[in-house]
């Protein structure tokens, strides 16, 4: 039936009406798609800055990929106080280039400290009995880290297995003599720490100011992956101690 709705509709006014409509909607939903993509795809800043005076003591965090360091060179002109080096991960990979770095670190006058990564799918006990043997009686002047993060690992593992096997960790390097402490992410400390274990000191990676919220305690923060340091070829990862130099070496002896 024709009325008079249809010949108002198909107005050429009408039609070029709705023409315009229908290709600012277009535009729009085109913009809001390319604004989420760019944010999706746009380098997130994985560096921040921080106030020297406010906190003195940095140390760097390096594996065999960093190839040769010059860690002399990192102490007297980078200021570095102190170095976690790649040690272990899992119950059986060990970093080709931790006895080499740790030696040439201990004689530059850094403090020392291993590193492991834990896995989310090997026993803990076996992950601990790895960097026992890999350390094989060397004098370490910082904690055991143990690296929990969710990146890189399995992700069908249920969290209370993860908790039993970290625990289990903890208490081998225990019961060896062997302190430790946690390096995580915040989405590692609200899985894997918050109203989990309380008797861990954390190392925090955040590149946010604070690293994460006044409640939580931390220990270590890591807020560079692209530092540059003198002696090392290439970006480096940078730590700073919670505290002055003092509260540094009050903690060190407490180990």
């Amino acid at each position: 039936m024709w009325n008079w709705f249809h010949i108002r509709y198909f107005h050429p006014m009408h039609l070029q009406a709705r023409t315009i409509a229908i290709a600012i909607i277009a535009l729009t939903g085109a913009a809001i798609v390319a604004l989420a993509g760019w944010r999706l795809l746009m380098p997130h800043s994985v560096h921040i800055d921080l106030d020297r005076s406010e906190y003195p003591v940095i140390g760097i965090d390096i594996s065999s990929h960093n190839g040769r360091v010059d860690f002399r060179r990192a102490r007297l002109e980078g200021g570095v106080r102190f170095v976690y080096l790649k040690a272990t991960e899992g119950a059986d990979f060990r970093d080709k280039a931790f006895a080499a770095n740790f030696d040439s670190a201990r004689a530059a006058g850094l403090d020392v400290g291993p590193y492991h990564f834990f896995r989310f799918d090997t026993e803990g006990a076996e992950q601990a009995r790895n960097i026992i043997s890999t350390l094989n009686g060397r004098i370490i002047d910082l904690p055991v880290a143990i690296d929990v993060e969710e990146s890189g690992n399995p992700a069908q593992v249920p969290t209370e297995t993860i908790m039993e096997r970290l625990q289990a960790l903890r208490a081998t390097l225990a019961a060896a003599g062997i302190p430790s402490l946690i390096y995580t992410n915040k989405a590692g400390y609200s899985r894997f720490m918050r109203r989990r274990i309380s008797d861990a000191d954390l190392w925090i990676c955040s590149f946010t100011t604070p690293p994460i919220s006044s409640a939580v305690s931390w220990r270590l923060w890591q807020h560079s992956h692209r530092a540059t340091i003198p002696g090392i070829k290439g970006p480096v990862d940078l730590n700073t101690f919670n505290g002055d130099t003092l509260a540094y070496r009050t903690w060190l002896k407490a180990q």
